[in-house]
C-alpha cells in the first residue's frame, strides 16, 4: 500500500497522521483527546494506548480521525490542493474546476479490489434546483435532496429512485446556559418556555410538508439513549411557556439575537421561530450573514447565545455525546452540571447495560434541563438515476462512495 506520491502507508504514517490531528485544533480533535501514545510495532501494525475508555473510538477511526495522508506533505501547503491520501482513484486537476467541479480516474496501481467506475466526476452547486434539473436530463447520476420543494419536484420522474432516510435534526442549540450573554438562557424555565412555544407541528407541516418527524430530543432512533417519548415532550403550550418566563423573572420577555446564513436558515424558517417566540414576548433579532462569516462569528468569536442548525443524530451514544454534550464546538461555553458529568463518566467507562441506561438517563435529562430546542428530524432523498445503485449508511448524510454500484455490473 502506497500513498499517490509513491512513499510507503506504514505504521511510522499512521502514528504521524495521529499525532497531527490530535494536536491540530480542529473542530475534532477532541475525538482522540484520550489517545496518549501510538506505538509502531513494526510496518503494519501500530498499537495505541489510551488515557480513559473510548466507546466511540472504531467509529472516529472511520471517519475523520482516521483519514491518512502522506507526512512528507504536511509542512507545505500542497495538501489544500492536492491530494496525497491510498485511496483508488486521483484528482485529475486539468480536468477539475476547484468549487464546481472534481474529476477522479480510477488510480492505477492501486493495492485494493478495483472500484467499479472507472471515473468520478462530483459537481458541486449552490440551489437544488440545478441539480434536480441535472438529475432529470441525466447529467448527474445520483445526488442528495434535503430541500422539500426539490423533492417534491423530482416525484414525477418515473426512470429515478427515490429512498427516504433521516439523519440529522433541526433545531435551535441553545449554547448560553449560563447566560454570559443572553442572561435569561440561565434559567431552565427560560430555556424550557422555548420549547413550548415553538409550534413544531406546524413548522414540519408548513416548512417541510409534513416530511419529517417530530422531536424534542437530540438523538437518533439508533442510539441508546434514544426515547420515543421524549419526542413529544414538549408540546406546544405558549400559556405554559409564559408561566414558565414569568416565574423566572422574564414576564415582559427579552431580546435574543440570533445568526443567520440563508442557506440554512430560509425566510420562512427564519419567520416561523420569530414570530412564535415574540407570542410570549421574547423579541428575535436576525442577524444576516453570509455562510463563512456565520461559522467564524457563531464558533470562533462565539457571539451568539444560540443558532439554529442541522446536526447529524450518530448511531454510535458516545460519539453522539461527544458532538453536543461535552465542551466543544456545539457545547462552546463548556455547560456542564452535577448530572451530567456523573452520566457521561458512565456511558465512557461503564459496562454495555450501565452505559446504555445511563445514555437514556442523560437524555431525559437534557431534555428536562431543554439544553436544546429541536424541532423535527428532516427527512432527506437519495435519488439515483437507471444506471447506478445506491443504498444510504447509518450516520452518513450521503452514502460512501462504496455503497454506490453500476446498475448493470
Amino acid at each position: 500500500m502506497k500513498f499517490s506520491g509513491g512513499a510507503p502507508f506504514d505504521g511510522a504514517a499512521v502514528m504521524a497522521n495521529m499525532k497531527r490531528f490530535r494536536k491540530g485544533g480542529g473542530g475534532s480533535a477532541k475525538t482522540l483527546a484520550a489517545l496518549r501514545r501510538v506505538t509502531v510495532e513494526d510496518p503494519t501494525h501500530v498499537t495505541l494506548i489510551l488515557s480513559a475508555p473510548d466507546p466511540a473510538l472504531l467509529f472516529q477511526l472511520s471517519d475523520a480521525a482516521g483519514l491518512m495522508a502522506d507526512p512528507a506533505e504536511f509542512a507545505g501547503s500542497s495538501l489544500t490542493t492536492t491530494p496525497a491520501g491510498t485511496g483508488p482513484y486521483e484528482l485529475d486537476k486539468t480536468r477539475t474546476a476547484v468549487g464546481n467541479k472534481y474529476v477522479y480516474p480510477r488510480k492505477t496501481g492501486y493495492w485494493g479490489a478495483k472500484l467499479p467506475f472507472e471515473t468520478l466526476a462530483i459537481s458541486a452547486f449552490d440551489n437544488e434546483t440545478a441539480v434536480v434539473n441535472g438529475l432529470k436530463t441525466g447529467q448527474i447520476d445520483t445526488a442528495v435532496l434535503q430541500d422539500t420543494n426539490q423533492q417534491a419536484a423530482i416525484a414525477s420522474g418515473i426512470r429515478l429512485k427515490k429512498t427516504d432516510y433521516t439523519f440529522d435534526f433541526q433545531g435551535l442549540l441553545l449554547f448560553d446556559r449560563a447566560g454570559a450573554l443572553t442572561p435569561a438562557l440561565a434559567k431552565p424555565q427560560v430555556r424550557q418556555a422555548i420549547n413550548y412555544d415553538l409550534d413544531r407541528e406546524t413548522m414540519l407541516d408548513k416548512l417541510r410538508r409534513g416530511r419529517g418527524e417530530l422531536t424534542s430530543q437530540i438523538y437518533g432512533p439508533g442510539t441508546k439513549a434514544y426515547d420515543k417519548a421524549l419526542d413529544t415532550y414538549y408540546d406546544h403550550d405558549p400559556a405554559k411557556a409564559r408561566k414558565l418566563l414569568a416565574e423566572a423573572g422574564y414576564a415582559k420577555g427579552f431580546t435574543l439575537r440570533l445568526p443567520r446564513a440563508a442557506a440554512l436558515v430560509s425566510d420562512a424558517l427564519a419567520s416561523s421561530i420569530a414570530t412564535d417566540l415574540k407570542a410570549v414576548g421574547i423579541t428575535v433579532r436576525w442577524d444576516l450573514l453570509d455562510g463563512n462569516s456565520a461559522l467564524r462569528k457563531i464558533y470562533r468569536e462565539r457571539a451568539y447565545s444560540a443558532t439554529v442548525m442541522n446536526n447529524g443524530q450518530n448511531p454510535v451514544d458516545w460519539t453522539a455525546t461527544q458532538d453536543l454534550v461535552a465542551p466543544g464546538v456545539f457545547n462552546l461555553f463548556g455547560s456542564t452540571d452535577a448530572t451530567v458529568r456523573k452520566l457521561l463518566q458512565r456511558i465512557q467507562t461503564g459496562t454495555a447495560t450501565q452505559a446504555a441506561r445511563a445514555a437514556r438517563a442523560l437524555n431525559r435529562h437534557l431534555v428536562e434541563q431543554a439544553w436544546f430546542a429541536p424541532f423535527y428530524r428532516m427527512r432527506y432523498e437519495l435519488v439515483t438515476g437507471p444506471d447506478v445503485k445506491a443504498r444510504t449508511q447509518s450516520g452518513m448524510a450521503v452514502p460512501s462512495l462504496y455503497d454506490y454500484t453500476p446498475t448493470h455490473a
